[in-house]
């Protein structure tokens, strides 16, 4: 078989052709089975990600050709997600180390950090933001990459995760701006204020954890699991974060598929749910003063969930 594969262009075909023939399930920063196979490919050659389809027609040596096999086996013989293989994924334009501590970096959220958060944050002066479940650190960083005058925190509760956040902060050159502090939410940020909180939390549902495809399996638990609904995290934020939040300042937090449950929870909320490119994601914005103003329903949320 390597005999009659060649180029790189072979190759990605070929990973893909198995890929979509082995029936792997897809989104861990890519959507299908030719862009895995791409990234896959070009990162065993050492190659940029962004490389001209000129050299589509290279020719690869032996060594070569059994190294981008050895990975294409494992990506299907394992079921992990390309990331995990590589060791790296791209968000908001930025490369980000990973492992199997971190969920693979692929929130929506990318998408408002590279376009400034507009319209949410065009009237107001943001100094201190704060990545809440950091995880990789891939929002928060991405938050001081795109905004140089930014001073950022990135939260996680878990201490491997923050390991990996750490190094991403050196390999962005962001540490005079980005502080790593270890934390369960916001109990170990007595004080602190911001004018943005970014969080993109666990929102998973204990059925569909269940039933995930095998890819998911690879990820840490304590980055999806979120109780019966998917809202353990998120009602916990709403409630804590007004305490943590500038007099205009702005909460995002991504709830994914749990967005219709959190909106029949608390129906006089006024949650307005961001628009992506490819349509509502479960991402919602809200300013403070509708925090503050709609407590009362949170906390009697929150109350009777204990």
């Amino acid at each position: 078989m390597t005999a009659e594969l060649s180029t790189i262009v072979d190759f990605i075909r070929y990973g893909a052709s198995r890929f979509a023939g082995a029936g792997l399930t897809f989104g861990h920063s890519y959507d299908n089975a030719l862009d895995e196979a791409t990234h896959l490919v070009l990162w065993a050659l050492h190659m940029p990600h962004d490389l001209s389809p000129n050299y589509g027609r290279a020719r690869l040596v032996g060594e070569e050709k059994q190294k981008i096999l050895g990975l294409i086996e494992r990506r299907i013989a394992e079921r992990k997600p390309v990331a995990y293989l590589t060791g790296e994924a791209w968000f908001a334009g930025l490369l980000f180390k990973v492992d199997e501590n971190v969920l693979v970096p692929r929130s929506p959220i990318a998408e408002l950090i590279q376009s400034g958060f507009s319209p949410w944050l065009d009237e107001i002066v943001v100094e201190r933001a704060l990545d809440l479940c950091t995880g990789s650190g891939c929002i928060g960083i991405a938050m001081a990459s795109h905004n140089p005058g930014w001073q950022v925190d990135v939260v996680d509760i878990s201490p491997a995760a923050l390991t990996l956040a750490r190094a991403n902060v050196q390999f962005q050159d962001v540490q005079d701006r980005v502080r790593v502090i270890e934390s369960d939410l916001f109990a170990a940020l007595g004080g602190e204020v911001y004018d943005l909180i970014v969080s993109n939390p666990p929102y998973v549902t204990e059925q569909e954890f269940a039933d995930l495809p095998p890819e998911y399996g690879h990820e840490p638990a304590l980055g999806l699991k979120a109780g019966h609904d998917g809202l353990d995290f998120a009602l916990r934020i709403l409630a804590e974060a007004p305490a943590h939040l500038s007099e205009d300042g702005v909460l995002i937090v991504e709830v994914g598929e749990s967005e219709h449950a959190l909106a029949a929870l608390l129906p006089r909320v006024p949650f307005t749910w961001v628009e992506f490119n490819v349509g509502q994601m479960g991402v919602f914005v809200l300013e403070r003063r509708d925090l503050v103003a709609h407590a009362g329903d949170i906390r009697a949320a929150l109350a009777a969930r204990a």
